[in-house]
């Protein structure tokens, strides 16, 4: 029941009126007042939901900052060849810490994107910057190829090795034997 046992009507106009702010702050407007006109509430729903919404923004921001810092070495493929219908020779650059092994997936594809050949390298730590070139055995001639990430911490996060079912991925890495 609403004030002096009056209740609102709330059947004709429903949610479809606009709000509209009251130029009266709460404190000047008695109780009664408050409570006919919707001021007795205090927005704590609004406050809880920024102060979610800040913590959500702070937590990506943090997220973002430490995988862009996390990886302290830089990878970039610089050129592959095929030397036949089973080798592609891939070489790419890697510049890391000195004292730290790194490890890469390669992987070379057909024009289907099917995969042909798929590596994983371990580099001995050594100099700051190298250029590698390894010779990566496939299945056939190679349309494209990827280097798809090189990290410091063990193998890096990337796509698994995607072949058809029952074929086996050739050993690697590519010999004349």
């Amino acid at each position: 029941m609403g004030v002096n046992g009056h209740q609102a009507e709330v059947t004709r106009h429903g949610d479809s009126l606009p709000y509209v702010p009251s130029p009266f702050s709460r404190d000047q407007l008695s109780p009664e007042m408050r409570a006919r006109y919707g001021m007795d509430r205090r927005p704590i729903g609004t406050w809880i939901a920024a102060t979610v919404l800040i913590v959500a923004f702070v937590g990506a921001l943090a997220f973002v900052a430490v995988g862009v810092t996390g990886n302290p070495i830089e990878f970039r493929l610089v050129s592959w060849k095929v030397i036949g219908p089973d080798r592609v020779d891939v070489t790419f650059s890697v510049s890391r810490p000195a004292d730290s092994t790194v490890t890469c997936i390669i992987r070379a594809q057909d024009e289907n994107r099917i995969d042909l050949g798929y590596a994983v390298t371990e580099i001995p730590a050594g100099t700051t910057g190298e250029l590698i070139t390894y010779p990566l055995r496939t299945l056939a001639p190679a349309f494209a190829v990827e280097l798809l990430g090189c990290s410091v911490d063990g193998p890096p996060g990337v796509a698994p090795p995607q072949f058809p079912p029952s074929v086996v991925p050739p050993g690697q890495p590519w010999s004349a034997s």
